[in-house]
């Protein structure tokens, strides 16, 4: 099957230089402390196009973070991660010597929730020297590759979305029974329909998802892992080297991403703002 790669539009406040042909693009000429109206709409244009956006030497304090997330949508608050910094909306996610954090397999964020994240927007306080890098995969362009005849079997299916994979190993049992009142279960479509695009995406992950709606445990095992291998094409994945002050903002509604565990101790400090979305359809 040939893939048609995105072509580049010209923009006028910023050059949009692609990483691939599929997904994710470098937006050069831009400083994220200084922007207004026009900008914002040019970046949104860009953004629906290559599904995640990456710039370069964005020297932000955190609440130039925030006031340039909140300019793209409103900025919700993780459920289950702690914040350790003045700004709330600010998740932090640090990896040294002593622990290790970051999320080392395909998801989308928190779908868990009746309505999961619209995206975010990921800085790069302090990162190794070289490794750390993270992955994003074109959950679109996944849905497309997938024979007919297995577009035909999901078309209706719903998967079980739940915090306990993830969040839950970690918790006592009282706390997973408070937790299971706040954010019950949700049944969220395995093929959703972007707002903006009218793009169909494949929406299961392998963090989140328990069992798939009707089906007994063996048919959900089997079609969920013959589902997750589609995040993990190389055709529709980018790989993001960071440097200090690199930033990147995901579309979380038709991408997954994977943090890869490769930099063996070294400090590294990721800052993230997270857009309220809505329910999935």
């Amino acid at each position: 099957m040939r893939i048609d790669a995105v072509k580049p539009k010209d923009y006028n406040r910023f050059r949009v230089e692609p990483l691939t042909g599929t997904i994710g693009a470098e937006i050069a000429g831009v400083d994220l402390r200084e922007f207004d109206d026009e900008l914002i709409a040019e970046l949104h244009d860009a953004w629906m196009s290559h599904k995640v956006l990456f710039f370069r030497d964005q020297d932000l304090t955190q609440a130039q973070h925030v006031a340039y997330g909140q300019s793209v949508g409103e900025l919700e608050i993780h459920p289950f991660t702690r914040n350790v910094t003045e700004h709330p909306e600010i998740i932090v996610l640090e990896s040294t010597a002593e622990k290790f954090q970051a999320a080392e397999t395909w998801h989308s964020d928190v779908s868990f929730r009746e309505c999961p994240p619209l995206g975010s927007v990921l800085l790069g306080r302090i990162v190794p020297p070289y490794s750390g890098d993270t992955c994003w995969a074109n959950m679109e362009l996944a849905y497309e590759l997938l024979p007919d005849s297995l577009k035909d079997d999901i078309d209706g299916l719903y998967a079980i979305h739940s915090f306990v994979k993830a969040f839950g190993r970690n918790m006592s049992a009282e706390e997973r029974e408070q937790a299971a009142l706040d954010y019950p279960d949700q049944k969220h479509p395995i093929v959703r329909t972007h707002p903006v695009t009218g793009a169909k995406i494949l929406y299961i992950n392998r963090s989140f998802v328990l069992t798939i709606d009707g089906m007994t445990p063996e048919e959900s095992r089997s079609l969920r892992y013959r589902l997750y291998e589609q995040s993990m094409l190389p055709e529709v994945q980018c790989r993001f080297r960071w440097r200090p002050g690199s930033i990147a903002q995901w579309d979380n509604r038709c991408t997954q991403h994977y943090a890869v565990p490769d930099h063996g101790g070294r400090h590294r400090r990721m800052e993230r703002v997270t857009l309220v979305g809505d329910r999935p359809v």
